[in-house]
């Protein structure tokens, strides 16, 4: 099956900094992918490439199309969940539902307001009498009545708190998703969405430091409480990481045999949260 995001040697370089360094990715259709990375690494960057908001070097494929040239073919196929705001604050919940009804072809206006209607939110609301979560919420009903094969979301929970993050990704995956869809999220509260992705990219200082689908991650990262004893054994293994936690040492292996990590100690799977501090280290020194 064809690829939803195929990129080849794409590149961004602004007056001072280079965002993003010849990168080559792909995204295959159907999947959740989680693009992860610290400030300034490059994702929103990224993300801009993809949707045709920003100019870059290289070669861009988005379900079929060169986002700067047919950004407009490509936008009826893309919907976008941004971490800050983008409805005019005067605009009112009704007339947001109506306006997007009457500019995109795709919008299935019944199941709009089949969501709304499980929310507290109300026709006549404005939205600058909106709480952030509130205006989060009716984002999500405009962008899941829209029919489009990929949902990009760049830090869409920036600022929630955990009731209303919960909630979003829970409707994400019911009333979204599907085998015909793809999401690309980036956000910095991983633990949250470590249970929904299908994949996982690490991007550091404008490259792709990892690219892999999560039940590889489950064989190739392994981690290992170890006793004092055994410590310097797993050292010898040239560890990812080292942690201490209780008086036992935590080391983080890529690639090393579970069965060889087993005779030092517990084995177990590391977070998202854990492999990324272990890949960063020193990105905020």
């Amino acid at each position: 099956m064809n690829a939803v995001i195929t990129a080849h040697g794409l590149g961004k370089r602004y007056a001072s900094a280079t965002a993003l360094d010849n990168v080559d990715f792909s995204i295959a259709p159907g999947r959740i992918v989680g693009l992860i990375g610290p400030n300034g690494a490059g994702k929103t960057t990224a993300l801009k490439a993809i949707l045709g908001l920003t100019d870059f070097t290289g070669t861009l494929n988005v379900l079929g199309f060169d986002p700067r040239k047919q950004r407009d073919k490509l936008m009826g196929e893309v919907c976008f969940i941004a971490d800050v705001a983008v409805l005019p604050r005067w605009i009112k919940v009704g007339q947001a539902v109506d306006f997007v009804a009457n500019v995109h072809p795709r919008f299935d206006r019944a199941k709009c307001e089949a969501f709304l209607a499980r929310t507290k939110l109300q026709p006549g609301q404005r939205v600058r009498q909106l709480s952030k979560g509130m205006i989060v919420q009716l984002h999500l009903a405009l962008v899941m009545a829209i029919d489009a094969r990929l949902l990009i979301l760049d830090e869409p929970t920036l600022g929630l708190d955990i009731l209303y993050r919960k909630q979003f990704y829970q409707s994400l995956l019911e009333d979204y998703f599907d085998e015909n869809k793809t999401i690309v999220v980036t956000t910095h509260q991983v633990e949250e969405v470590e249970h929904i992705l299908t994949d996982l990219m690490f991007i550091r200082d404008g490259r792709i430091v990892l690219d892999a689908d999560m039940d590889s991650l489950g064989e190739r990262y392994i981690e290992v409480m170890v006793d004092a004893a055994n410590a310097d054994a797993a050292r010898r293994l040239k560890p990812l990481d080292e942690r201490q936690v209780f008086g036992k040492s935590i080391f983080l292996f890529d690639g090393v045999a579970r069965a060889t990590l087993e005779a030092l100690g517990e084995t177990r799977r590391p977070s998202i949260s854990d492999l990324f501090v272990a890949t960063m280290k020193g990105t905020y020194a």
